[in-house]
Order: structure tokens, then C-alpha cells, then sequence
């Protein structure tokens, strides 16, 4: 059974959704993969009971703290479900640390070279953080064009440039993209 929760961020709506044990899903609202892998027969955590399952509590303290501005000092429990190649990349994305950024090819390179080939496609380890199921925690925002571009955000590249400043990552470097596939 997969439960869900609602969180107000001050960049938006967020949806959570758990395993009752761990966090399977974190969504901003509108995104473009909203709720994807959400079981339908799922239960909403609601404001009717008396309070939040302990992974909610432990998600939404992790949220306040990064959205206050600082570093959270612990990780939830995280239960991402995926192909073994996403799940690869997305444990790379928790490598990237707080206020700090890297690029989708930089981000190829390591993943090529953990798994003992030449090269990987920056486009297909793209495809992989786009889907990232758990936003911000599993920080797929930290994500950018080689040639500073924010592209590429499923949340939206507003909310990408906020939470990045929110890190406090100087955002002179950066441009939004006018055209192109990843916006």
C-alpha cells in the first residue's frame, strides 16, 4: 500500500508519497512526470488523522530545514524504485553536494566510468534524471547544461533557479534556455 501527503513549500505544492516505510515519491505540482509510479489504490495521509506516518514527519522536517535556507544533516529513508540504469544515475545525484552543480556530461563521464565503459550519452543519463521520482532529496535540481544552461527540470526551470539560489549557487553563471528539447 503506497500513502500520500501533501507539503507547502514556498515554491509550490508538493506531493509525497511513501511506502509507509520509506519515501517512494516527492512531486511538485504540474511537473511533467507528476505522480508517475503512484499506486492508484493509493491512501491519502490526511488532515482527518490524527497525524502523519513517521516517514512524512521525517520528510517534511528534511523539507523545513532545506527550505529554511540550510543543509538538512540527515537523509530520510528512501525507497526509489527503478531500472537498474535510472537507479545508477539517481544514486549519482545524491553524490552532488548541497550548493553545488554538475553538468549532464560531467555527470555521463562518472557514470561511464563506474561502469567500466568509454563513454555514456549525457542525452540518456539525462532521460534518467528527468524521471527522478523523488525530487529536491534526491537532487536532480544540482543538474546543468554544459553551457550554463537550467534546462532540463521536470519541476519547471523557475522552480530549478529557486531552489539552486535557495542553495545558495551563484546563478550569474546560468541562463534559461529559449529553445531546445529539455525545457
Amino acid at each position: 500500500m503506497q500513502y500520500t501527503t501533501t507539503y507547502r513549500s514556498p515554491v509550490g505544492g508538493i506531493l509525497l508519497a511513501s511506502d509507509g516505510i520509506g519515501l517512494t515519491g516527492l512531486w511538485f505540482e504540474g511537473e511533467k512526470f507528476y505522480a508517475d509510479g503512484l499506486d492508484p489504490e493509493h491512501m491519502e495521509n490526511n488532515h482527518s488523522m490524527e497525524k502523519d506516518i513517521p516517514v512524512f514527519e521525517t520528510v517534511k522536517k528534511w523539507l523545513d530545514i532545506y527550505f529554511s535556507g540550510r543543509e538538512p544533516d540527515f537523509m530520510p529513508p528512501v525507497h526509489i524504485a527503478g531500472t537498474p540504469f535510472r537507479l545508477s544515475i539517481w544514486k549519482l545525484l545524491r553524490r552532488i553536494p548541497y550548493g553545488e552543480t554538475v553538468t549532464y556530461g560531467k555527470l555521463a563521464e562518472t557514470a561511464a566510468k563506474e561502469r567500466g565503459i568509454a563513454r555514456m550519452s549525457a542525452q540518456a543519463v539525462g532521460g534518467a534524471v528527468g524521471h527522478n521520482p523523488i525530487s529536491v532529496i534526491v537532487p536532480c535540481h544540482r543538474v546543468v547544461g554544459t553551457d550554463g544552461s537550467l534546462t532540463g527540470y521536470a519541476g519547471g526551470l523557475d522552480i530549478k533557479a529557486k531552489l539552486l539560489s535557495l542553495e545558495g549557487v551563484d546563478m550569474k553563471k546560468f541562463y534559461f534556455p529559449t529553445k531546445g528539447t529539455a525545457l
